[in-house]
């Protein structure tokens, strides 16, 4: 097992890359999707279950984690590895995001931002030192730089006063992370729907030699073409030997589009929250396990499926425990959720490495099409 961070390309097909990256705790297989793990938590699973269906990393929040149970009293348990059981890579979020989305006030400065409590109204400072000392305590195997979001659509002197800021803010982040063996810190693009902005931070970023790139304030509510176009301009820019991450993308469609332009790295509530909501993805699309046209389905979601959430139970039962609220409707779609996003992403691996990824995403888009099975 490598004592270093080291980011490896196998293969590539077209702007589409298949890689690796080595940590001491692990390996992670790119394109990765890395399952949200808010509060230590992947919502309505097991660890054990998330990692069976193939996932090499999770994500952890680090305001929630921050505000409850506290960034100090995970260090004294051990770490947010041993106190979540998952003893594989973690990626924390800088807290930036949830603090400019769910803070009920906050106030933003050079030096930082403080903010209240969404939980008790307490007041908290976020400086990018403070938010690279959190995720220290948590132990994450990669830490998010703090950096400023902008709502789009937004006037391009405010996107470009805020890109600015995250820059200076990872120069802050990069003097605090400083060296620590077989862990990375990584910068976030920003420059909000401004493909000129978007370059100017990615060049920025990179003199900074960081050891991977994430690109930040997309899947915001802009139109899809919006952000394959600044990915378009931003991937071109990045280091071809950096792992980029596209932060909090999003349905699989988005995911297949944006790992054709280059990226390597997701994460997104969707396949979770969706679960808990009575939608399940499939490779026949999204299914909403609410419309009455499941009730007397004894087919499953999906009889070719690996995991015994979509191959084992009927539509029926599912839109059952879903209608009663039952607890187990949300864990079952969840499941399914996750199962299909690694088997998505397994796909999208295997494709590149065999220089068939155009075919593949074809193969993929023909089968969202052609919709669900007909009803009973």
């Amino acid at each position: 097992m490598t004592q270093s961070f080291e980011f490896s390309l196998l293969a590539t097909d077209g702007a589409a890359r298949r890689g690796e990256i080595s940590t001491p705790r692990g390996t992670i297989r790119t394109p990765a999707f890395m399952p949200v793990g808010t509060a230590g938590t992947v919502k309505a699973m097991y660890m054990d279950q998330v990692r069976a269906l193939g996932a090499d990393i999770i994500l952890g929040n680090t305001y929630h984690l921050m505000l409850r149970p506290g960034a100090e009293r995970v260090a004294r348990l051990g770490g947010l590895h041993a106190f979540a059981r998952w003893p594989h890579p973690i990626l924390t979020d800088s807290g930036g995001f949830q603090v400019m989305s769910l803070a009920q006030l906050r106030k933003l400065s050079e030096k930082g931002v403080t903010f209240k409590s969404h939980i008790d109204g307490a007041v908290h400072e976020m400086s990018p030192e403070r938010s690279i000392e959190i995720q220290g305590l948590l132990g994450s195997d990669i830490q998010m730089q703090l950096d400023e979001c902008v709502a789009l659509p937004a006037e391009r002197d405010v996107i470009e006063r805020s890109m600015e800021l995250s820059l200076r803010w990872a120069e802050r982040c990069k003097t605090a992370f400083g060296d620590q063996p077989g862990r990375a810190m990584f910068g976030i693009v920003q420059g909000g729907d401004d493909e000129a902005l978007r370059v100017r931070s990615a060049e920025a970023l990179t003199a900074l030699d960081l050891k991977g790139y994430a690109v930040g304030g997309l899947a915001v509510g802009e139109p899809q073409p919006v952000m394959l176009a600044m990915l378009d301009a931003v991937c071109p820019a990045l280091p071809h030997q950096k792992p980029r991450y596209l932060m909090g993308v999003g349905t699989p469609d988005d995911i297949v589009k944006s790992v054709q332009r280059g990226i390597d790295m997701f994460d997104c509530v969707m396949p979770t929250r969706a679960g808990r909501h009575g939608l399940a993805y499939t490779r026949h699309g999204k299914i909403n396990l609410r419309n009455a046209r499941h009730a007397e389905d004894p087919r499953p979601l999906d009889a070719e499926s690996d995991c015994p959430a979509a191959r084992d139970y009927s539509r029926a039962y599912l839109h059952h425990l879903v209608k009663a609220g039952e607890a187990l409707g949300g864990m079952l779609l969840t499941w399914n959720n996750l199962s299909y996003y690694q088997t998505l992403m397994q796909g999208l691996r295997d494709a590149i490495e065999a220089g068939r990824l155009a075919d593949h995403a074809a193969g993929l888009a023909e089968g969202w099409a052609r919709g669900d099975l007909a009803p009973v």
